[in-house]
């Protein structure tokens, strides 16, 4: 199977979103924003051994790369709307390409993107998602803006992804809490609806993608200040408790990273204002001291653990 066949038989469907004037087939997408509305626009990669391991089934990765590339657009308050994908394949494998490009396209459907254009070449597995999004001219939520007093926020629970590699790695059995923690690395869920509800709200937010102290420290870098972080605070999962003893739920939480939760700060007086119901935690505040500072019942704490960084010498791929 060619390079075309393979585009026509498995990515070639036509979009009903009419930002799409022209998508796949042509050398370029012709796409068409709304009006009032800015275009944000971001890229993730992932490749075999580095982020997921070999003989990784192609649905998984299908969602676990969508679910990273779409989480950036929710740490901006973005509403999806395009994707284009470029894929290093070491064989055209039909099996492989139709369980990979069906899972793709259910996540485009329930994450509201079009497919509108992308690349196939031959190599080690490697798969880019480029995602754009619409959000409102001058909403945009950005990683600067924190300022000394705000309140530090993360959405859901921390250290489960890392959680769910590690089982994967030692080849844990699976029960019911080791197949969440599993689904939690496999199958990020991007909070859309949250980052478009911040809008307005924080001062400023980034997904939690290297590790909350990682991601906390772009946020902090950005707007030239600091942070103080109450350990004791931070939100953990019941399936991640009952798997690991507390100091290394701790650790995960603070620098596992791929959780793909939104790390937010805003005025503690808004924070009455937010809709009732979300899934957020107050974990700190944001000081004029630069750094991080770790507190555990009140008490400053020191680690060793930042977060992923892919030239670290100090870390391994998969």
């Amino acid at each position: 199977m060619g390079e075309f066949e393979l585009i026509r038989r498995f990515f070639s469907r036509q979009s009903a979103d009419p930002s799409v004037v022209l998508g796949v087939g042509d050398d370029c997408a012709v796409l068409q924003p709304p009006d009032g509305q800015q275009l944000v626009v971001s890229i993730d990669t992932l490749v075999e051994g580095t982020h997921f391991l070999p003989a990784t089934k192609p649905d998984l990765i299908a969602r676990r790369l969508l679910g990273a590339a779409v989480s950036d657009l929710a740490a901006m308050g973005a509403q999806p709307a395009w994707l284009t994908l470029a894929l290093t394949l070491p064989t055209a494998d039909s099996d492989w390409l139709s369980a990979f490009s069906e899972a793709l396209f259910d996540a485009c459907q329930q994450w509201g993107l079009s497919l509108v254009g992308g690349d196939t070449t031959r190599g080690h597995l490697a798969l880019s998602a480029q995602v754009h999004g619409f959000v409102p001219a001058g909403q945009a939520l950005l990683r600067r803006g924190a300022r000394p007093g705000d309140l530090v926020l993360v959405s859901g629970t921390l250290g489960d992804s890392r959680a769910g590699l590690e089982t994967l790695l030692k080849q844990q059995s699976v029960d019911n809490d080791v197949a969440e923690l599993q689904q939690r690395f496999y199958a990020p869920s991007p909070r859309l609806e949250l980052g478009q509800t911040l809008r307005g709200f924080a001062t400023s937010c980034i997904d939690i993608s290297d590790g909350l102290l990682a991601d906390l420290g772009h946020i902090l870098q950005a707007s030239q200040c600091g942070a103080e972080i109450n350990c004791d605070r931070l939100p953990l999962s019941a399936s991640l408790q009952n798997c690991f003893d507390a100091e290394t739920c701790r650790n995960w939480a603070l620098s596992g990273g791929e959780d793909f939760e939104l790390c937010f700060t805003l005025p503690e007086q808004l924070l009455g204002q937010l809709p009732e119901g979300l899934d957020i935690t107050p974990i700190g505040r944001i000081t004029a001291e630069t750094g991080i500072k770790l507190l555990e019942q009140g008490n400053p704490i020191s680690l060793t653990c930042t977060g992923y960084d892919h030239f670290s010498v100090s870390k391994d791929s998969l």
